[in-house]
This record gives C-alpha cells, structure tokens and sequence, in this order.
C-alpha cells in the first residue's frame, strides 16, 4: 500500500513538473528592439524562432520591414505569419507554422478586424494551442489587448469603444494609458460601470509578464513608464502602480 502511495505522488509531480508554463508578455505600445529582445528571453533559447503577425495592419509591407530591421542584430530566428495569402504559395497550414515557433509576437492596427481574421482562419484557435504548449505570446497595442478578456478600442469609426479579446486573461486591459488623453479616463468609467472588469493598463514603454495567467512582473524601457492594476472599490477607482524592472 505504501509502496503504490509513493509511485502514485511520484507520478502526479511527474507529470506536473512536466507541464509547461504558459508565458504572456505584454506592452502598451508599439513593437520596439528591446521588448523583442526580452520576449527572446523570456524563451530561454539561445536563438529562439520568434514569428511576427503583422494582421492588425493589413500584413503592411512598411511594419514587417520595420519588423525585420528590429531584429537585424539580435539573437532570434525572425519570422513572419501574413494571412493575406495564396494557397498555391503557401505549403503549410498556420497552425503548423505557429506551433514551430519558440514565440509569437503580434504588432498593433485595428483591434477588431484583426480578431476578426483570426476567427475566419482560426488563428485563434492555433494561438490557444501554441499557449498551451508554451510557446511565449507577446505584443503591444492591439497585440497586447487581444489576449485579454476585453478593453478600450479605437478600432469603430468615432470614438473608442469596447472590443471582447481573446480571454487568456481573464482581465481587462487598457494599452497607450497616459499617451492618448481619452484612454484613461474611459477605462475608468467603463470599470467603475461594471462594462469591463478589473484590470492592467500600460504605459507605451512598460509591460507586464504574466506567467499561467497571474502577474509575475512588470518591466519598462525607462525610468518614466509603468503599468498598474486598475480596479473599483466602493464606487470609487484605485490604481495601484506596479513596480517595475527597467530592461534595455
């Protein structure tokens, strides 16, 4: 009987020492050298396949060579996921060329008609099974709100509205928090409104690691950048900023 106890808790620690962790990295702003780098390390691979998906701008030209210019002198293995496509030259699905990679990183653009082209093509679907098996998902902006439960977007014509994200985080998020004057403001409201949950908001140059969908750390590329927890209590809002660790 013992002996069955001992392989029996030798199995169950096994089995979860053996489950990868699911790895969240995101930023308020745009894509810059050093939150790709960090992303790159966050794979613990010395030279880590770290694919960019440039939806949220319609696979522009300018982003992705912005995107390979970025990663020129850096340690990583850059490539690119563009859902504008032809069968004819494309010789996998995207599901296999997202599930090879050590990290995804997804650019800013438009919110909603981003997920919407995920959905059509089940790129979500594939993004969930790369979270699953550990591959690190990471992005800014838009790349940062879709991974959430829902935010703020400008993605509707006029004014900023609410756009449902993915849900791998089960929290609200707001990106661009101090650099667009509507930003703040409104996603106050709308928790204070009960129309979105508690949750993180970024300043562009700060970004937040969550590790299982829980807050592990907060990083910023300057002194001035941070994030916060933002969440009501008694009818009234509190934001609590979140230390943070400066990276270049």
């Amino acid at each position: 009987m013992r002996k069955a106890l001992v392989i029996i808790t030798l199995f169950f620690f096994y089995n979860l020492s053996s489950q990868e962790d699911k790895t969240l990295f995101v930023y308020g702003g745009q894509i810059t050298k050093e939150f790709v780098k960090y992303t790159a390390e966050l794979t613990k691979k010395e030279n880590p396949k770290i694919c960019f998906l440039p939806t949220g701008t319609a696979d522009s030209a300018y982003y992705i060579n912005y995107w390979y210019e970025l990663c020129s002198n850096l340690n990583i293995e850059p490539k690119v996921l563009e859902v504008w496509i032809n069968s004819s030259t494309q010789d996998k699905s995207f599901e296999e060329i997202l599930l090879s990679m050590d990290a995804v990183i997804v650019g800013g653009g438009n919110t909603l008609n981003m997920l919407a082209i995920w959905k059509a093509q089940e790129i979500d679907k594939a993004l969930k099974k790369a979270y699953d098996q550990g591959i690190v998902l990471a992005g800014g902006s838009a790349g940062s709100l879709c991974w959430f439960n829902a935010g703020t977007t400008d993605s509707r014509p006029k004014e900023l509205t609410i756009v449902q994200g993915l849900g791998f985080l089960k929290y609200s998020h707001c990106p661009h928090y101090h650099s667009e004057e509507s930003r703040k403001p409104l996603y106050h409201k709308n928790i204070l409104e009960k129309k979105l949950t508690a949750g993180y908001a970024c300043d562009d140059k700060s970004g937040l690691v969550f590790l299982n969908g829980e807050l592990s750390k907060s990083v910023s590329i300057d002194t001035d950048s941070f994030s916060y927890f933002v969440y009501d209590k008694d009818g009234k809002i509190v934001e609590d900023k979140i230390e943070t660790e400066i990276i270049k």
